[in-house]
């Protein structure tokens, strides 16, 4: 039997508790094997906004990660050439594992979902994993994306957190210790992120 394989997209810049939360989670409410993040090359929708060398946020994922053993960490978007779409790293993670895959991400990426490339083939590749925040508004989800048996949501604990405020937090000089893993904030002040 194959197995269940969660695979955690996203920017990650910076990873925060948030992230690692969602991914703990995910693995307990859907008995996932294990939880693969993946952080993005060249973000196509982010074409637009200043973005950290996808070297930088691999790395503070590694780092984020490594003391949790069912969580792993990918370059098949680093290592990619050109703008990175979804659709390409499923079906690549569905060649390597041959199980299912449980695609994590946030609601609000989810009410974007069909202006992704190949939205269709998404949910033939994958079952995703729609992420709450507190205080989001659930029912416009269900009301953008109605009855789509491809997508769960699920409800995150209390953690508002999100990695445009750890940025600003650092460009003003506040810190971000508790928001992020500690190796995270050595990396982001050893290698100057954010100012």
């Amino acid at each position: 039997m194959g197995k269940r394989l969660g695979v955690m997209g996203g920017t990650f810049d910076p990873i925060h508790y948030g992230h690692l939360v969602t991914a703990e989670e995910a693995l307990h409410q859907f008995e996932l094997d294990e939880v693969v993040f993946v952080p993005t090359g060249q973000p196509w929708m982010k074409e637009h906004e200043v973005v950290s060398p996808p070297e930088d946020r691999y790395l503070m994922t590694v780092i984020a990660t490594a003391s949790n053993p069912r969580f792993s960490v990918s370059r098949v978007e680093v290592d990619r050439e050109g703008p990175t779409y979804t659709i390409d790293t499923l079906r690549a993670m569905k060649e390597l594992s041959g199980g299912d895959l449980f695609f994590i991400t946030g609601a609000d990426a989810v009410l974007e979902i069909f202006q992704w490339k190949d939205p269709s083939e998404l949910f033939e590749m994958a079952h995703f994993i729609a992420a709450t925040r507190p205080g989001y508004d659930i029912a416009a989800l269900e009301e953008q994306v109605p009855g789509h048996d491809g997508i769960s949501n699920m409800s995150i604990p209390a953690l508002a957190i999100s990695s445009t405020d750890i940025r600003a937090r650092v460009a003003r000089g506040q810190p971000i210790r508790y928001l992020v893993p500690e190796g995270v904030v050595s990396y982001v002040g050893k290698v100057g992120l954010y100012r």
